[in-house]
């Protein structure tokens, strides 16, 4: 018998079928997507999940937003330092305990805010694009069901 041999970067069959593996991969590509969105936007994540965050939440300690933000306290520190030099966010004394700074997000980040969520649209458009609006509704509860039962474990 005389079998074709597969393309050679063909996937076997049983990684093909593992949710481990299709999470991973759609993942490599929509990180790699937020990052090509980001830099071309000038920013990172961080920078809009902080802004995120204060817009809103409202005001916040630094170590608030992390805990909101899932980013690490050293990174919020760095993040918080680069959009305060754009003007993005203000720094305050908390009248409460005058060691711990507010952060506040100023006019100048809300308009950033504004325009990154449409830096994201266009991601999330990029990676969603083979899936009609029911399935993205679809995909997005299954994920989040995820993350819940992880949260509680």
């Amino acid at each position: 018998m005389n079998r074709t041999p597969p393309p050679s970067d063909a996937m076997p069959a049983r990684v093909l079928e593992m949710p481990t593996w299709l999470i991973s991969r759609a993942y490599a590509r929509s990180h790699r997507l937020l990052a090509e969105g980001f830099a071309g936007a000038g920013v990172r994540g961080y920078h809009y999940r902080l802004l995120a965050a204060l817009q809103e939440f409202g005001p916040a300690s630094q170590a608030a937003l992390g805990r909101r933000t899932s980013i690490d306290r050293s990174d919020v520190v760095a993040a918080l330092n680069e959009l305060a030099d754009r003007g993005l966010v203000q720094r305050s004394a908390d009248p409460d305990d005058r060691r711990r700074n507010v952060i506040t997000i100023t006019p100048a980040g809300r308009r950033q805010l504004r325009k990154l969520d449409q830096v994201l649209a266009g991601v999330q458009e990029k990676l969603l694009a083979p899936l009609s609006a029911a399935d993205r509704a679809r995909l997005i509860r299954l994920l989040n069901r995820l993350l819940e039962h992880d949260a509680q474990q």
